[in-house]
């Protein structure tokens, strides 16, 4: 007779939602800089579209798979593959041989309409999840929203639509960066010192 195998410790697995939070945030506020017509859109913000905003979203996806929370792995997994796709559109007509691929206005807009579709979707989620998080995802549909209605009229890089959609973006990346602290802070506080005003089931 076999005898039983001694029960496994319990691991605890850090939270990997700050590390993809901050990463879409701080992404998402230099890009909408750059839609503000505060700077022009550069090699700055490609870089963190590949890194933090990519990379570093993407290992948040798959440390959220294996703490088993669909949501979490749903979002930053996209995400971080949105920013990885959104850098590679700009950069592959670039490349020898692909300069007939560069998108029309009309090709991104579509683009950026099914992820403002797909956040939508997922904002629907958050509604059982806490109100910081609402806030992400709320202003995050509306800012692709907002930027698909800009490429597909021909909205110009100086125009009203244009300048109040990067701000739009920029409160969207402060209210991620926002939700990506408060994680951090009440964990290691033990307590409540930034609110994320959850959801009561």
């Amino acid at each position: 007779m076999s005898q039983s195998q001694p029960a496994k410790a319990d691991v605890v697995l850090a939270n990997p939602a700050p590390l993809g939070l901050f990463g879409f945030g701080m992404t998402t506020i230099l890009l909408n800089l750059a839609n503000a017509n505060v700077y022009a859109l550069g090699s700055t913000v490609l870089a963190m579209g590949i890194f933090f905003g990519g990379f570093a979203q993407i290992v948040a996806g798959l440390l959220e798979y294996r703490k088993g929370n669909t949501f979490g792995m749903t979002a930053f997994l996209s995400y971080g593959f949105f920013w990885e796709t959104f850098v590679f559109i700009f950069i592959l007509p670039g490349i020898s041989g692909l300069s007939g691929f560069a998108p029309t206005s009309t090709a991104l807009g579509y683009y950026l309409l099914f992820w403002g579709v797909f956040t939508f979707l997922m904002f629907i989620g958050t509604l059982r999840l806490n109100g910081a998080l609402m806030a992400v995802f709320g202003t995050l549909w509306i800012l692709f929203f907002l930027l698909a209605v800009g490429f597909l009229t021909g909205a110009a890089p100086t125009s009203a639509l244009s300048i109040g959609t990067g701000y739009e973006g920029v409160l969207c990346g402060l209210l991620a960066m926002y939700t990506a602290i408060a994680n951090v802070l009440n964990e290691v506080y033990g307590r409540s010192v930034l609110p994320l005003w959850p959801r009561k089931a």
